[in-house]
């Protein structure tokens, strides 16, 4: 089996499992394949946790789940020295973001010190305690979840820091076909759950990962393309060569980190349709998702009801597709 084989495997698998959320699932596996972490915002019950404890099933790695409250402290995530008293010394015990797969269930609900932990370790891949520095497993991807109905007890997350996160996912409700497909899952699984069957075997292993993470790296962009690609960016930071309406809502464009992102995920998604080559339909497909969090509007836009997605489509339309 190929590693694009093998990928699609492990695509299929989760969208049985996880039923009228595609663009989450798509969104995963161009996550594990462009090395970056996931921020999912969306009500309850639509089963982003559920979609990561799945992917966790279908890869070779070791999945943690971080319920965020607000009396979590850093040293509940990335863990702490712990004292022996049989010889005197401090032995570190690691937290639970030394697995590879973790998931931090509501991250807007703790504290700017837990957040500023978790986005540390995302970035530097590496924790330090007192002295000494430790590294994170190479295979490491966190998705984080937000609920955008309560606001009550949550810490929003600055600019700054969703920067960190390689794409920001909104999920939505499914249709109603969706939905008797997940009722009859449910059903299904409830009677699985009475009879012991066997655990499934992962279906995508580390090396695998790595390999398919190689072969997205050169999968070719035109310079045509990537001077498409670099302009969409550099177009959020000043649009008003775009028109004054755009430039009079924007306060902040996306930073270099949105033109990496963009690059590594347009690769992925040509990877994944089993092209060797990037299409101007894989920049555009991607471009919502990578910006939408990257884009600060100001007071003037927000009273004229315009939000970061509006914005970003109103942008691309503006800018000649090669």
């Amino acid at each position: 089996m190929t590693t694009l084989n093998a990928v699609n495997a492990l695509r299929t698998f989760i969208a049985e499992h996880i039923i009228g959320q595609q663009h989450l699932v798509d969104r995963l596996v161009i996550a594990l394949l462009a090395d970056g972490h996931l921020l999912v915002e969306g009500p309850p019950g639509l089963a982003k946790t559920r979609a990561i404890k799945v992917l966790g099933q279908g890869i070779e790695c070791a999945f943690h789940r971080i319920q965020f409250t607000p009396d979590l402290l850093p040293a509940d995530l990335t863990g702490t020295e712990i004292y022996r008293p049989q010889d005197g010394s401090f032995k570190f015990q690691p937290g639970p973001l030394f697995h590879q797969l973790v998931l931090a269930d509501e991250v807007n609900r703790a504290p700017a010190k837990v957040q500023s932990a978790l986005l540390e370790a995302m970035a530097e891949r590496q924790i330090t305690i007192g002295r000494e520095t430790h590294l994170l497993p190479e295979l490491f991807l966190v998705m984080a979840t937000q609920n955008p109905l309560e606001q009550e007890g949550t810490y929003a997350l600055p600019e700054a820091q969703l920067d960190r996160f390689l794409m920001h996912v909104i999920v939505t409700y499914p249709s109603a076909e969706e939905e008797r497909r997940i009722l009859n899952l449910a059903k299904q699984e409830a009677l699985a759950a009475m009879v012991s069957l066997p655990a499934v075997g992962a279906i995508l292993s580390q090396e695998q990962i790595f390999s398919a993470r190689r072969e997205v790296l050169n999968v070719y962009m035109s310079d045509m393309l990537e001077k498409y690609l670099l302009e969409i960016v550099c177009s959020t930071r000043d649009p008003a060569n775009y028109g004054r309406d755009l430039a009079s809502w924007i306060s902040y464009g996306a930073s270099p980190r949105a033109t990496i992102a963009l690059d590594r995920c347009a690769r992925a998604r040509a990877w994944l349709a089993g092209r060797a080559f990037v299409s101007p339909e894989d920049i555009l497909e991607m471009a919502p998702d990578i910006l939408r969090h990257r884009i600060v509007l100001n007071y003037e836009a927000a009273a004229e009801g315009m939000t970061a997605d509006s914005f970003t489509t109103a942008l691309l339309s503006r800018i000649p597709v090669p």
